[in-house]
């Protein structure tokens, strides 16, 4: 399990833990994170999951794929080195106090 903290546009935190295997995405929507819509259920096939991830995590978690940059292409305000899909990020251990922020709205 990781602890988790999502941070809305507004400023409002939610901190929960995630079962190790699940994605960012699937934490976020099995505890009602507002937010992360996830409109294709985690097949990277839209942007509704789009998150910032906090800089100090940026280089802890694994590398975007071709997919997911692609993606992120469709992203509200994408940012080329923070911009993540959470349903492309799988949780671990390593990934205990891991921080994202929700941008202002998902396209």
């Amino acid at each position: 399990m990781a602890k988790i903290t999502y941070i809305e546009h507004n400023g409002t935190e939610h901190v929960v833990e995630v079962e190790t295997g699940l994605t960012v995405m699937e934490g976020a929507r099995d505890n009602d994170i507002p937010g992360i819509e996830a409109d294709c259920g985690g097949a990277c096939a839209c942007s509704t999951c789009h998150v910032y991830v906090v800089e100090e995590w940026v280089d802890k978690i694994p590398a975007k794929d071709e997919m997911e940059s692609d993606m992120l292409d469709f992203a509200f305000e994408p940012d080329p080195r923070t911009s993540r899909l959470t349903c492309q990020i799988k949780v671990n251990d390593t990934l205990d106090g891991l921080v994202v922020r929700m941008p202002s709205k998902q396209i």
